[in-house]
């Protein structure tokens, strides 16, 4: 069994959502299905279905959630930081530069559940992560993209 590596702080954000899940969600969803069944024919009770399918996917999710979190190899990314100042390890905060555009962006790499494009934490397994990881401050990193190959220059890395 591989143990998927998780950030501390993404754990905990993992383990709130799931209590949210456990707590909240799931009594608000079996109190809808109750008030659905009052409405008589659950044939045709479209919120009846809509409160069974939401109750699906919620119990997925709490399933999914308790597997990782029950197998995950939890990183304490300060103390990884102290051990590889200056280099790209899971858990760095990187920011970047694209060579060619001179844009600037800053990712922090992740384990594969709390990757979250919007936040900015992108997945050790994605493609820009793997091209950063192992290199140091001010070293160039080589992506392959779907427009083709984009150089970024590694202006910081941080440990937070």
């Amino acid at each position: 069994m591989t143990r998927a590596p998780v950030t501390a702080k993404g754990a905990e954000e993992l383990k709130e959502e799931l209590n949210h899940l456990k707590k909240v969600v799931r009594p608000r969803i079996v109190q809808d299905i109750a008030t659905a069944r009052e409405h008589g024919d659950l044939k045709e009770n479209a919120e009846y279905h809509a409160a069974r399918e939401e109750q699906g996917f919620n119990e997925g999710r709490v399933q999914q959630l308790e597997g990782v979190l029950s197998t995950a190899q939890i990183i304490d990314v300060p103390s990884l930081g102290e051990n590889n100042a200056g280099r790209v390890v899971f858990g760095a905060t990187v920011q970047l530069e694209d060579v060619e555009s001179e844009e600037a962006t800053t990712y922090q790499i992740v384990g594969d559940i709390e990757a979250d494009i919007k936040k900015n934490r992108i997945a050790v397994t994605s493609p820009i992560a793997r091209a950063l990881i192992g290199k140091e401050e001010g070293e160039i990193a080589a992506v392959q993209a779907p427009g083709g190959i984009r150089e970024y220059e590694i202006v910081e890395v941080e440990y937070i």
